[in-house]
């Protein structure tokens, strides 16, 4: 055991990796060799604009409006346009904000932890248009949201 210097101690553990975990991790990387990386990010702030332009390395780019993209709301235009591309293209991080994103992530539409996501959703399902309300009004007339079947007794 290891001592704090305040006369408590640490207990070390020895962590064991097994082969078959390493193995595993070993696949995990060689398929993020296939996922497109990032080659440059922007910032473009504008009035009615706020974007992330993500071009990745296969040519293509990817637009984000940072609204969505969890930890940079409280960001000003400096903190976010020093955004930095880590991991070989993996991920992007902006050391003012203490904040980071998966770039595989942010390609299959996931823009913070599981709790953020809902709260976009949420968002969503509180839009008043006059879309959502056509599309409430057809859902209604073929009878509406089909109701949950009880369960049946003995399983």
């Amino acid at each position: 055991m290891k001592s704090k210097g305040n006369g408590h101690k640490i207990a070390r553990r020895k962590i064991i990796t097994s082969n078959a975990e390493i193995d595993r991790a070993i696949e995990r990387a060689k398929r993020l060799r296939q996922e497109p990386l990032a080659a440059e990010i922007e910032y473009r702030p504008g009035v009615g604009l706020d974007l992330f332009v993500l071009k990745l390395i296969d040519g293509r780019r990817r637009v984000f409006p940072r609204e969505e993209l969890q930890g940079l709301q409280s960001g000003t235009r400096e903190q976010l346009a020093r955004v930095e591309i880590v991991g070989g293209g993996t991920g992007l991080h902006w050391t003012d904000l203490d904040a980071d994103l998966y770039v595989p992530a942010l390609l299959r539409g996931v823009y913070g932890n599981k709790l953020w996501m809902a709260k976009i959703g949420k968002r969503g399902g509180l839009a008043r248009t006059i879309a959502k309300k056509k599309a409430a009004r057809a859902n209604g007339l073929k009878g509406g949201r089909p109701r949950r079947q009880a369960a049946v007794a003995g399983d």
